[in-house]
């Protein structure tokens, strides 16, 4: 299979439609997309990501409305949707019949989300049925925030990947969920818990990551480089691993060492652009054959804290 890059909508509709793959752009990162309610073309998700089948995915869907079509929602869920779609958060809810049990890998619920990337609602427009799309990346590595970062993991297993430039968050969208006079924070994103407070009245809980997860984002070992990744005290680690070829990933901090490169993501200490570099700065990293990598925490507030989940889980198969 040949794979192509565009800006094909039309290219894009039809291979859709007849049930093929095709990588779209997002706000958060680039998808992997497929009909929905096609149980053909989400095992073709699974099989092009080698992604586990007990992993359920997220419907992107085109407008507020398209939410009852899928999914029972509460009035708290809707007054999120209404304020905070398109955007980078998703709401996990008790599904319709209509979803196939492959796309909610047998879950009662069902986790969707409007993308706001005017390409792919463009694209959303054009078809009568929601697209699955976890992260176009190969299962478990670093999600992928441009075409040719696509291009670099799925080249060969899809025929088409759908242009929109580089991400403009760069980190995967919140996942929330009301129940009863609280919600549940299934995974840390681009929309913090302290707004979900103040736009709800709601207190925000996390859930634990698991192994069988009830929605996306929750397995714990996820986004990881090959290269290892240890985070902690920058200053501590370089002398642990000294005499090694280090790449350091810190906020706003220079490091220097002899054999070390450092990558600040925001040296002007903005949160948001720092989340916005980390993935492309580890595909960076990754393939520029460091013996290791050290990763600071980053401040524990708004994105911040999405930047050390991510971080936490790149680093878990190194523990």
């Amino acid at each position: 299979m040949i794979t192509t890059i565009g800006r094909d909508l039309n290219k894009a509709v039809d291979l859709l439609s007849w049930d093929k793959l095709v990588a779209i752009p997002t706000e958060t990162v680039y998808g992997l997309a497929g009909n929905a309610l096609s149980e053909k073309a989400v095992a073709t998700i699974y099989a092009a990501k080698n992604r586990p089948h007990f992993n359920p995915l997220i419907l992107h869907i085109k407008n507020i409305d398209e939410i009852h079509r899928y999914a029972e929602a509460d009035m708290h869920s809707l007054n999120i949707a209404k304020i905070l779609m398109p955007g980078p958060v998703t709401l996990l809810l008790p599904k319709k019949n209509n979803v196939p049990d492959i796309t909610t890998a047998g879950s009662n619920k069902v986790a969707i989300r409007i993308p706001n990337h005017p390409l792919t609602l463009e694209l959303l427009d054009q078809i009568d049925f929601p697209l699955a799309a976890p992260s176009a990346n190969p299962s478990g590595y670093i999600s992928p925030t441009t075409a040719s970062h696509v291009f670099e993991g799925l080249n060969g297993k899809i025929e088409y990947i759908l242009d929109g430039g580089p991400t403009s968050i760069g980190l995967e969208s919140t996942i929330c969920e009301v129940k009863g006079n609280h919600i549940l924070m299934h995974r840390l994103g681009g929309i913090s818990a302290s707004q979900l407070t103040d736009l709800t009245g709601l207190e925000v809980r996390e859930v634990l990551h698991e192994s069988m997860p009830t929605t996306a984002g929750q397995m714990k070992s996820h986004y990881a480089p090959r290269t290892p990744l240890f985070r902690g005290d920058i200053e501590q680690l370089m002398q642990v691993h000294s005499g090694k070829k280090i790449a350091i990933i810190s906020f706003d901090k220079k490091y220097e060492g002899e054999k070390i490169d450092c990558y600040t993501l925001s040296p002007e200490g903005d949160l948001a652009f720092a989340a916005n570099q980390l993935f492309a700065t580890l595909r960076k990293i990754d393939q520029a054959n460091y013996d290791i990598i050290l990763a600071a925490h980053f401040p524990a507030t708004g994105i911040g804290l999405a930047i050390n989940d991510r971080i936490e889980r790149a680093q878990f198969l190194h523990k």
